[in-house]
């Protein structure tokens, strides 16, 4: 490559770069203040609240079902006996639990959502790694959700300890989320890296 190719292909390196820091911040920004509407339309009392769609489209009271029932079954194997309602877990002889919209893991999964999206990726890769990485924080919150019954049942003089256990949660799927997503990005991008390179490999003239 001359050094004309070179700066055209850096300049083509920066447009990119800066398309997918918009992309990035204008899809976060769709994603989780629409889930913060959304979940304000849903919840009664609140200002946008709309009975029809609070009754028929609730998605936020869908994934607290979905996070609450199989923490419950898994304290349940534990030996502990568990009651609960669509936003509350309460241990018999243990902790109560109220899963309200922040422990629902929206907002990582609003940031996950919009780095995938906006990463210059085939489709199949990015609905693959979308659809992994959702399944992943689903998983970690009901394990968060299902510790925290097991542990305070078992811990009840330790239950002061367990205060930052939202902090600790989002460092924990982060950090994951931030590893997988490395390995994506790597694979995708060897991937563009070997068809420019072979793009650029002229046969040999006879």
């Amino acid at each position: 490559m001359n050094e004309i190719q070179i700066k055209q292909a850096k300049k083509q390196a920066d447009l990119k770069a800066i398309k997918f820091v918009i992309a990035l911040f204008v899809l976060y920004i769709l994603f989780s203040q629409g889930n913060l509407f959304m979940n304000s339309v849903m919840t009664p009392g609140a200002r946008f609240y709309n009975a029809g769609l609070a009754e028929h489209f609730n998605y936020i009271q869908g994934l607290k079902t979905a996070l609450i029932v199989p923490a419950v079954w898994i304290i349940k194997a534990f030996g502990f006996y568990a009651i609960y309602n669509e936003s509350d877990v309460m241990v018999v002889a243990g902790p109560y639990l109220r899963i309200n919209y922040s422990c629902l893991g929206l907002g990582v999964m609003s940031f996950l959502a919009a780095f995938v999206l906006a990463f210059p990726a085939p489709w199949k890769s990015t609905f693959k790694m979308l659809a992994i990485g959702i399944l992943t924080i689903y998983v970690l919150n009901v394990c968060r959700i299902a510790g925290l019954g097991v542990l305070l049942g078992l811990f009840e003089s330790q239950r002061q300890n367990f205060t930052y256990h939202h902090e600790v949660f989002n460092v924990i799927v982060y950090i994951c989320i931030f590893v997988m997503l490395y390995i994506w990005i790597k694979n995708n991008t060897k991937g563009i890296r070997k068809a420019k390179t072979e793009d650029t490999i002229q046969p040999k003239q006879d």
